[in-house]
């Protein structure tokens, strides 16, 4: 299925920097708001459902050249849009 882009920012910022973004994020979805991402001139709101589909997923990119591996860590929602996901989420 073909990707449209609505929002995307990469910027360096500290842990706490990124902790705090990610608590005012949990605020919204715990409080049932919608969730609005903003950065430079561009911005999109979200209204999340009561039962997204939540992924966690951690890679580790090499490059090519055979230089030091990159690590990441994504957290997604999904959901259909102008609907509602049903999944389970448990933690071991």
């Amino acid at each position: 299925m073909p990707e449209e882009v609505l929002f995307e920012t990469e910027t360096k910022q500290t842990r706490a920097e990124v902790a705090d973004y990610l608590r005012q994020v949990a605020d919204k979805l715990d409080a049932g708001d919608p969730v609005t991402l903003a950065a430079g001139g561009q911005s999109t709101t979200l209204d999340v459902p009561e039962r997204p589909t939540f992924e966690v997923k951690v890679e580790r990119e090499t490059s090519k050249g055979g230089g030091n591996p990159e690590l990441s860590i994504e957290f997604e929602l999904e959901w259909p849009e102008g609907g509602g996901g049903d999944e389970t989420l448990s933690v071991e």
